[in-house]
Parts: structure tokens; C-alpha cells; sequence
């Protein structure tokens, strides 16, 4: 499908997920796209948001439902959406600075540096508490990655592509982890990647001058120094179809579909539209009065 564009002020933060896409507007409250009637879109009165992260889950007959959660400005969350295994169950953490989620699961690191987690814990991808010296942490369907502040690298949870083989990395500035593959952004620029071969790995090793990367359930997508995108893995339903996009400053990448927020703030997707997760052109600027989906 040809890119979606809409105008939204506030470049810091969008996600993509199974399929909905979340962005937080510039006055703290937050609007998504996809099945208004999934409660994973159900965000209409959230306020004070600075941060928002979507549950995700590679598209398959037996997957569908998800969860979102949102960072405040007071360092605690708010979730809705799919609570099965507990990952909602958020909203007594506290001194939260950085959130994440990912199929069944939501990790958060805390000002302390140390990580939590809360959700299903069958594949071990929720046993982050001991981890320390953290800076970020990202959530595949199955397993975990944690940044250290030193530029290394912390995996746990289903390693059957090798998606889980990073205590080798190092100089580590950015995680990105998808279904079965896992990526990094280096200090200098070059994005490094494990797991399964269809989400793209292999293409990485060209990328230059790299600022910012994604991984989808089946792709990996990065922002370039000049605000282009490169993009790699599976194009089945056209979410790597975005050589044309241009200044942009972050992306996020769903299971088949693909966000950007562009320098100007407004926001462009492509990919799967199935359940309206791309309509985003009725995403508004600053005014929480506007109808969200």
C-alpha cells in the first residue's frame, strides 16, 4: 500500500503493534489506530503520557490480541488491552523510566538502572530481575534483550534461531527485538543482528550512518543520519516500502506494518491495514478534544 501521512507534533513517541499503532500528542494524551474496538485501543483518557509501547505478536490464525502500555510523567504506567498472563498488571511500579512490550509480557527499566516484568514466564523471557546497569530493554515475542550503560548486551528467553547469541556485542547504543531475531545500533553507526535470516539480518552489514532502528515480527527498519529509511526482511504485505520516505527521525515496526515520525512531526505508515492500523490521518495535533479511534 502507498505510505499513510498525518501531522502530529510530537516526534517522541509511536508504536506499532500486532495490529493497532499508538502515538502520544504533544499534551500527554494519547490516540491509536487500528479495531476501536479492541481494548488495546482503549487509551482515550490517558493523560501526562511521555512514552507509549504496544504489545506485539507475529500474525498467525492463533494470535491477535495484545496490550499497550504508557509511560507517565511521574514515572509510573498505565495498561490496558489483553491481561491474561498478568502483563497489564503495571500500576503500582514506580520511578519507571524506560517501557517496553512484547507478546504476553511488559518490561520497564526503573531509575535505579535494574528492570521488572510482568507477564507470562513459560520461555524465561520475563527473568530480567537481576539485571543491573541497565539503559533500555526491548521485548520479542519470546525472549528479552536488555542495553547495558556500558554498550553490552543481556538476552533471555527462547533462543531456537539464535536470537538470544549477543554477549558478544559490544559499543551497543540501541536493541530492537522482533519475533525469532534480534538487532543492535552501534556507536558508530552500523546495525548488527541474530535470529532468524527472513527478518533481513543478513542485509544489515550494508547499512551506514544509522540513528535509529526497529524490528517487526519479520523485518528490521532503521532511520539514516540524513532521515532515510532502510528497510530489510519480509515485504509480503509492503511494510518495507519505505526507500521514498523522507527526514525522518524515528520509526517503529509492527508485526506486518511500519511507523515513522518525520522532523516536521507528522507521522507516515505502510504495510498491513487490515484492522486500520495504518488509518492515522485523523490523528490530531495537540487538541485531546479530537476523536481518537
Amino acid at each position: 500500500m502507498s505510505p499513510t501521512r498525518s501531522s502530529n507534533a510530537n516526534p517522541g513517541a509511536i508504536a506499532a503493534g500486532r495490529r493497532h499503532s499508538i502515538d502520544v500528542r504533544t499534551d500527554g494524551t494519547v490516540v491509536s489506530a487500528g479495531d476501536s474496538r479492541a481494548e488495546e485501543c482503549q487509551v482515550q483518557a490517558w493523560e501526562r503520557a511521555v512514552a507509549v509501547a504496544a504489545g506485539n505478536v507475529h500474525t498467525a490464525p492463533n494470535t491477535g490480541r495484545s496490550h499497550t502500555v504508557a509511560l507517565t510523567a511521574d514515572g509510573t504506567l498505565l495498561a490496558t488491552g489483553w491481561n491474561g498472563d498478568g502483563q497489564c498488571s503495571v500500576d503500582s511500579w514506580t520511578e519507571v523510566t524506560a517501557v517496553t512490550a512484547g507478546w504476553r509480557r511488559t518490561l520497564a527499566v526503573l531509575a535505579d538502572s535494574t528492570a521488572r516484568a510482568a507477564g507470562r514466564r513459560n520461555e524465561g523471557a520475563c527473568d530480567i530481575e537481576f539485571w543491573t546497569n541497565l539503559l533500555g530493554v526491548a521485548a520479542g515475542d519470546w525472549h528479552s534483550i536488555g542495553l547495558r550503560r556500558d554498550g553490552t548486551v543481556l538476552a533471555v528467553g527462547n533462543n531456537r534461531r539464535g536470537q538470544c547469541d549477543v554477549s558478544g556485542w559490544t559499543g551497543i547504543r540501541a536493541v530492537a527485538a522482533g519475533y525469532l531475531h534480534t538487532v543492535a545500533l552501534t556507536e558508530h553507526g552500523r546495525v548488527l543482528g541474530v535470529g532468524d535470516h527472513t527478518a533481513g539480518i543478513n542485509d544489515l552489514a550494508r547499512w551506514r550512518d544509522v540513528v535509529s532502528i526497529a524490528a517487526g515480527s519479520h523485518h528490521t527498519v532503521g532511520v539514516t543520519a540524513e532521515g532515510r529509511v532502510l528497510a530489510a526482511g519480509d515485504n509480503s504485505r509492503g511494510q518495507c516500502n519505505v526507500s521514498a520516505w523522507r527526514d525522518v527521525v524515528q520509526v517503529s515496526a509492527g508485526s506486518l506494518h511500519t511507523l515513522a515520525v518525520c522532523a516536521d512531526g507528522s507521522v507516515l505508515a505502510s504495510g498491513s491495514n487490515d484492522t486500520g492500523q495504518c488509518d492515522i490521518a485523523d490523528w490530531s495535533l495537540t487538541d485531546s478534544s479530537s476523536p481518537s479511534r
